[in-house]
């Protein structure tokens, strides 16, 4: 349980670093007008496997994507789906599930 438990965080820090930063970079892309910029859809799948926070962070760190209607709602919702699935799965591991 212990050892999962650490492989669970790990990868939910890792993947709201890598969040992170996309939203960082595409934030530069973005000044310089560049045309290789990383898709809305990428950083609304980045957020549902579990870097709605990496991704909400970067929103409003860096002022990016903030005036879209969708992210503003969507990226909060993501946040919720994420928490409440991964307390499924440490209830499931743990054994207090209760159905």
């Amino acid at each position: 349980m212990n050892q999962f438990f650490l492989i669970l965080v790990g990868f939910f820090v890792l993947t709201n670093s890598i969040a992170f930063l996309m939203m960082w970079i595409d934030k530069g892309k973005a000044g310089k007008r560049s045309t290789q910029r990383i898709s809305e859809g990428m950083m609304f799948f980045m957020a549902t496997v579990f870097g709605s926070i990496g991704v909400y962070a970067g929103m409003y760190l860096f002022r990016h994507k903030t005036r879209k209607w969708y992210f503003i709602v969507g990226i909060p919702f993501i946040i919720l789906q994420n928490i409440v699935f991964l307390l499924m799965i440490y209830f499931l591991v743990s054994g207090r599930f209760i159905i």
